[in-house]
């Protein structure tokens, strides 16, 4: 019996490191951008927030139940845009493995040039986080900022993958 609770927590163990990222890109606006345009094909959710950030950590759970649920369609992702600084890569990949995130996560190193990319991704956007955008089709849907919760984040997304 003691030996199969092992093996059993074993395989939990593995399991559970295999789902969640292990490793974190830290890339560039550019990237960024190239990044969300090839998910053209899809609904893609693009959540921007940083370890640092209380509103974005309360939301989190939301997102990776509502991933969780979709992350088998192939007409659906979800990408989490930390703004982290790029010297806190390590302190990322703690917090992805402590808050078991297993949707991918990238590293925006690009904050000195953020008042060059923000308007990019939204004329209306301050600067401040949590900030959700929404992708069907390579275009912008919809814009969220602050903090969503669960039915928000939902029905956004089951309004719009059809």
């Amino acid at each position: 019996m003691k030996n199969s609770i092992s093996i059993l927590f074993l395989f939990l163990c593995f399991t559970i490191s295999k789902a969640q990222q292990i490793n974190v890109s830290s890339i560039k606006y550019e990237e960024l951008e190239k990044r969300i345009q090839q998910e053209k094909d899809k609904l893609l959710v693009v959540n921007f927030w940083s370890t640092t950030c209380a509103p974005c950590i309360k939301e989190l759970p939301y997102f990776m139940e509502v991933n969780n649920k979709h992350k088998d369609n192939p007409k659906f992702k979800m990408i989490l845009v930390s703004l982290d600084r790029a010297v806190d890569k390590e302190k990322v990949i703690k917090f992805i493995k402590n808050k078991n995130l297993t949707t991918e996560v990238i590293l925006l190193d690009d904050i000195k040039r953020m008042n060059t990319w923000i308007p990019r991704f939204e004329k209306d956007w301050d600067g401040n986080i949590p900030v959700t955008l929404f992708y069907k089709n390579g275009e912008k849907i919809f814009f969220n900022d602050g903090e969503m919760s669960k039915d928000e984040l939902e029905n956004t997304i089951n309004k719009n993958l059809l």
